[in-house]
């Protein structure tokens, strides 16, 4: 058996998330609804009569899946192999997809994505030029012998 490459389990659980944010966005327009609106009324400005939630979570879903299955022009690049990066863009994307009613199930896949990025940074794992590939051997990782 092999070790298990976090950073590409990482990237199924998001790409997951982030196709459910897209279908949940998608469905968010024909009927609106804030996930907290049984606490407060305050937050449905957010979504209706402009659905401007809506919006933010069908960019922030196409964004996640161009990310993690990287376009051309995207993979190889230092953002596209920076697991900081993706840190720092997915509580983001969480918190859009927790606060619209059909979209709370995203946001929880981004938080275990986004715990299974941090496992995976924390042990030094890197991301690789070319998706779904693995580290060749011999080179090192910030200093650290291969995973």
């Amino acid at each position: 058996m092999g070790k298990l490459i976090k950073n590409h389990w990482a990237r199924l659980v998001i790409l997951t998330a982030a196709a459910y944010q897209i279908a949940a966005a998608l469905e968010s327009f024909f009927w609106p609804k804030i996930f907290w609106d049984f606490l407060t009324k305050n937050l449905d400005g957010a979504v209706k009569p402009v659905p401007a939630l809506q919006i933010i979570n069908l960019l922030l879903g196409i964004f996640g899946l161009a990310y993690e299955w990287p376009l051309s022009f995207i993979a190889g690049t230092s953002f596209h192999r920076s697991i900081e990066a993706r840190l720092i863009i997915y509580p983001l994307s969480a918190l859009s997809g927790l606060l619209i009613y059909q979209g709370t199930n995203s946001g929880l896949y981004y938080i275990v994505g986004m715990i299974a990025y941090f496992w995976a940074y924390s042990e030094g794992e890197v991301v690789c030029p070319e998706p779904w590939t693995l580290p060749k051997r011999g080179s090192t990782a910030r200093g650290r012998a291969p995973v």
